[in-house]
């Protein structure tokens, strides 16, 4: 199946050559406001950019688990800031769901800078923000974990070229020879045939690749590739690290995130069974959101999980919704949420790890059915 979208900023042509979901089930397709790539796949089961069912969510994490056939017992799950964060832990939950006598430990890449803390640098270079680091945990035990993998599971939404990925494989394995395989996991991959032995020579280890759909893109740029100015990608970039979840993804956590049921009792106090209600992530804080929301969901809930973003992309398309508000870690970067509108919601759960008080314009354009959850233990 071959598919030709016309986008503000060009021609994208996507091929399908095999997929488990079909196409439409799983992404569409926006124009992105960044000269290095004009064009987004705007997933539909990721809770970025387009609001998705926690159960469908759930689905997606668990089939990508289930096509993993790990050989050790040792292995260290990567997700790729921004947009895979809390895909990469779901994916790692339904794999430590499946083998929970694993000494499993997930981690995600971020942008924010946190002084005197050992970290991994790469780059993510078609990106308009291109600077990853990945920060080694602050437990003890779950350095130990970190330093011992043997096999590395790198997740992220999509893979085009890999390149990304076989990156952060490379800053890994400078001081960590004892490294046996690797997997590259996404819910699309794009790199083309024979991937998996491209990837395997370049890296010189074993590698396997795993995706709900494969297929190739190609696109044709506009001779003016941006409608709009082009927004700040970076901004101080040094982040209070009182401000941030210090036991969760973005410094290790070797066990599934669990929501007390008082919260969740709370969050949905004096609603009616069937509300509908939209959990919201903000920036790389997204897994919470989904926990949250499969939390509400279990109890007859409507549930839509979205979260916000610092990437700029272009109304149109599958992009119909846009606010524009203040980030939230105090960057200076303009932050956004997309096709979302707030009337359409009983209530609206803003999931947060910064300060509440950052919140506020956020707040102020989601309207009074907008509350604010922080876990406690975060």
């Amino acid at each position: 199946m071959s598919q030709r979208i016309e986008l503000a900023t060009g021609t994208l042509h996507v091929a399908v050559r095999e997929t488990r979901l079909p196409l439409a089930d799983l992404c569409g397709f926006a124009a992105r406001n960044n000269r290095k790539r004009g064009f987004l796949f705007v997933s539909k089961v990721l809770g970025k950019h387009w609001p998705a069912a926690p159960s469908q969510m759930r689905q997606v994490h668990e089939l990508l688990a289930q096509s993993l056939q790990l050989r050790t017992d040792a292995w260290l799950c990567v997700a790729m800031a921004e947009t895979a964060t809390g895909l990469g832990q779901g994916v790692f939950e339904a794999l430590f769901n499946r083998q929970p006598n694993t000494t499993a430990l997930f981690l995600h890449s971020t942008r924010y800078q946190i002084a005197d803390w050992a970290r991994l640098t790469f780059q993510e270079p078609h990106c308009h923000a291109p600077d990853q680091l990945l920060y080694e945990p602050r437990q003890l035990q779950l350095q130990q974990q970190f330093h011992s993998a043997r096999e590395l599971i790198l997740i992220d939404d999509e893979i085009s070229t890999g390149r990304t990925l076989c990156n952060l494989v490379n800053a890994y394995r400078i001081q960590h020879s004892q490294l046996e395989r690797v997997h590259f996991v996404a819910i699309t991959d794009f790199s083309g045939e024979h991937s998996a032995e491209r990837f395997s020579a370049q890296l010189e280890l074993p590698v396997t690749v795993h995706a709900l759909l494969r297929g190739e893109f190609s696109f044709i740029p506009n001779a003016i590739t941006n409608t709009e100015n082009v927004a700040a990608a970076v901004g101080n970039n040094r982040r209070n690290s009182t401000q941030l979840a210090i036991h969760l993804g973005r410094f290790g956590i070797d066990r599934p995130l669990e929501i007390p049921t008082a919260d969740v009792e709370r969050l949905s106090a004096e609603l009616n069974s069937e509300a509908r209600l939209l959990v919201l992530g903000t920036g790389e804080f997204m897994h919470l959101a989904f926990r949250v929301g499969l939390a509400l969901e279990a109890r007859g809930f409507i549930v839509a999980i979205q979260s916000t973003t610092r990437s700029p992309i272009l109304l149109g398309a599958d992009i119909q919704y846009r606010l524009v508000f203040e980030d939230n870690y105090d960057e200076g970067i303009p932050n956004y949420l997309y096709n979302v509108n707030p009337d359409e919601f009983a209530r609206i759960i803003i999931c947060h790890e910064t300060p509440f008080t950052d919140l506020s314009e956020l707040q102020q354009l989601l309207g009074s059915r907008c509350i604010t959850y922080h876990l406690d233990h975060s």
